[in-house]
């Protein structure tokens, strides 16, 4: 198994819905998020550049932007979510962006999926959850921020998000970890999954939704 080099990733594409995605060949791999998790910054500190644009003001990512890792390996930074100021119908948009992606796009191996450890499975992350697994893809949560925590605390909020998933009948489906871009806590953890779906190795997975209401969605 060849070693994916992150640090060769480049931009390719940015597109407004699926329709404008690249062809369906080789894998990728998604990374969603709320608008505040530090998905962009994570995206950097895995590839060691200033990749994925970071911004003040949350929700400015409104796009599907992917990134090449090789010929056949992708990156996608999907538009951030449930923070951004616009309209309605704006909001609803994404989100039927952002679902028929995560059900239909046949080369998407996996989704990563960003919470602030000091907030996490808010309302929007969990239906996130269930779009992927209705996908039959396989999730891995990075519980973004842990260096604003003390190790002990950061271990008792994976603890608490690791028991919420096994009350949903979820741990065997979606694993989850600490991680920081600041620190770089975590990513070698990151790069193994990484490594698993993009090699490629995708797992199928159980249609098991996490009971939620309904949602309330870089380069520019």
């Amino acid at each position: 198994m060849t070693e994916i080099v992150f640090t060769k990733a480049y931009f390719t594409k940015s597109a407004p819905s699926i329709r404008e995605c690249p062809p369906e060949t080789g894998y990728e791999v998604a990374f969603a998020g709320r608008s505040n998790a530090g998905k962009s910054s994570a995206i950097n500190a895995l590839t060691n550049q200033k990749l994925a644009r970071t911004s003040k003001t949350p929700g400015r990512t409104q796009l599907i932007n992917f990134f090449n890792v090789s010929d056949t390996q992708r990156l996608v930074d999907l538009p951030g979510y449930g923070y951004a100021k616009v309209s309605r119908d704006q909001k609803e948009k994404w989100q039927r962006d952002l679902s028929e992606y995560l059900q239909k796009r046949q080369c998407l191996q996996g989704l990563i999926l960003l919470m602030d450890i000091r907030h996490p499975l808010q309302e929007f992350d969990t239906t996130m959850l269930n779009w992927a697994i209705k996908g039959n893809m396989p999730v891995h949560i990075l519980l973004t921020k842990a260096d604003k925590l003390s190790r002990m605390q950061a271990n008792n909020a994976l603890f608490a998000v690791q028991k919420q998933l096994k009350q949903a009948n979820l741990h065997q489906l979606v694993s989850v970890q600490c991680f920081s871009s600041l620190k770089y806590t975590g990513l070698d953890e990151l790069k193994a999954v990484l490594q698993s779906w993009l090699a490629p190795a995708a797992t199928t997975l159980e249609e098991s939704p996490i009971d939620a209401e309904a949602p309330k969605t870089q380069p520019q």
